[in-house]
């Protein structure tokens, strides 16, 4: 007897004993008082084995024909037996022409104990993650790309950061893709309104953090690869990051996308916005809107945030490093500065320069600490993207200095002893220098006594 009949049997016995009505027993288990009568009547005639469904035991009018089956359990054993079970019901369907579904197939499988192609794996435990107590310690930051303008205009990405306190939208911004100029204006933004948080909550995304193998001797030193440009940017400005694990990590940030892709599209579309750059002036409006609406106070009201550094426009940049040229000049791209003469008329060629290209377009030149040149930016749209990556240079400069070291210093053509019992290598002949003749001019001695004609006229010892 199944559990939802195993209580019928005592209420039956205290009906038929007339301590309870018809009424109490058929309230009791959920039925009408009609059926409540047939079971009492099937009770008092067959006793507890009447209470049992009558068609339990019976094969089930859906079952699939045992040919079928048995065809399939030997297709199962021989020509697909290596095949998942997915795979399995698309070829039985198309191949063999057998209607069979995906949990049919299972079954069969298992019933014939064949081990499944790829284990399951089980669902992995994750922790509700509890919030943060005060307003500024962990913001989290996320790209997403949408048709904001339901086709009225460019394909855009909405740049953006939430607090995870109190679930204020501190920033957003649209960009043509996910990339690091959007990502230094959201950061850029946040600053400026609020302060800088204590640590960002992102995905794993090359903009954050390094996703390569390639570390060179520096790094293998020191434990850790060097760090993207937006996270040089961070350790400069000591704000720490986050990388999640999984989308659900971090559902505060995705919860928002799914809110603005419904009210944020209807909202450019009431204003009739069909260009970016109107997008970025209408979200100031938008955002002021939303946080009345849907923001909460934090459970501890000292917020965290900590104040931004003089300096903070120029700390959103990319940093390079450049040699300075004979001119004094030294370029990034096609971007190049005159560097002013130091004191005294100093010049700085052949100097070590640091460069940093800031996201409002400025380039600044940086030499021991201090500045000394900054160029205005080329235009209104300029974008500031990596020219390279952050430990390109060094490695760079690494296989220039194994390789000088092996040609024997600086000047590589210097030939070097070959080991004994090695080969030479196959090298490009040079062509060589043509010697003069021996009648050459330059082959004669020169005395003072000689007389060298020289255009037509004769020079003399007197004259």
């Amino acid at each position: 007897m199944s559990r939802k009949e195993v209580p019928r049997a005592g209420l039956l016995k205290a009906a038929l004993a007339r301590k309870i009505t018809n009424d109490e027993g058929a309230g009791a288990l959920h039925l009408s008082v009609r059926q409540f009568i047939r079971v009492k009547h099937r009770f008092q005639a067959d006793g507890a084995p009447g209470l049992c469904h009558r068609l339990r035991g019976r094969p089930s009018p859906r079952r699939l024909p045992a040919d079928v089956r048995a065809r399939v359990a030997a297709l199962l054993q021989t020509t697909y037996v290596d095949v998942n079970d997915c795979h399995a019901t698309e070829k039985l369907r198309e191949v063999e022409g057998l209607l069979v579904s995906r949990a049919s197939v299972r079954r069969i499988r298992r019933a014939l104990d064949l081990p499944a192609k790829h284990r399951r794996r089980p669902r992995q435990h994750r922790a509700r993650r509890t919030p943060e107590a005060r307003m500024g310690a962990l913001v989290q930051l996320d790209g997403s790309p949408c048709d904001w303008l339901e086709g009225r205009g460019p394909a855009m990405t909405l740049h953006g950061a939430i607090d995870d306190a109190t679930s204020t939208v501190l920033a957003l911004h649209f960009r043509p893709t996910e990339d690091l100029h959007g990502y230094a204006t959201v950061l850029q933004q946040i600053g400026t309104a609020y302060g800088l948080p204590l640590t960002l909550y992102g995905d794993r995304f090359g903009v954050f953090v390094r996703n390569d193998a390639h570390w060179t001797l520096e790094e293998e030193l020191q434990g850790h690869q060097h760090p993207t440009h937006f996270g040089q940017i961070l350790r400069d400005l000591a704000i720490g990051f986050r990388p999640a694990g999984s989308p659900q990590a971090k559902g505060r940030i995705e919860r928002l996308w799914r809110t603005l892709q419904d009210r944020l599209v209807v909202e450019l579309r009431l204003r009739g916005i069909i260009t970016r750059e109107a997008a970025n002036a209408s979200l100031p409006a938008f955002l002021a809107d939303y946080n009345r609406r849907f923001t909460h106070p934090p459970t501890d009201a000292h917020a965290a945030w900590r104040p931004r550094p003089r300096d903070f426009a120029d700390q959103l940049s990319c940093r390079y490093t450049r040699t300075v040229a004979r001119d004094n000049t030294v370029r990034l791209g096609a971007r190049g500065v005159q560097i002013p003469p130091g004191p005294h008329g100093r010049s700085y060629a052949d100097s070590r320069v640091d460069l940093r290209e800031c996201v409002d377009g400025r380039l600044l030149v940086f030499r021991a600490g201090g500045r000394l040149v900054s160029q205005p930016a080329p235009g209104p749209d300029f974008v500031l993207k990596p020219r390279s990556k952050p430990h390109a240079e060094r490695t760079r400069r690494l296989r220039a200095s194994r390789t000088a070291s092996e040609q024997g210093g600086r000047h590589p053509g210097i030939p070097q002893k070959r080991p004994s019992g090695t080969s030479p290598r196959r090298t490009t002949p040079t062509p060589q220098a043509a010697r003069p003749a021996p009648t050459h001019p330059w082959r004669r001695p020169f005395t003072p006594r000689r007389r060298t004609p020289h255009a037509g006229v004769t020079f003399s010892r007197n004259s």
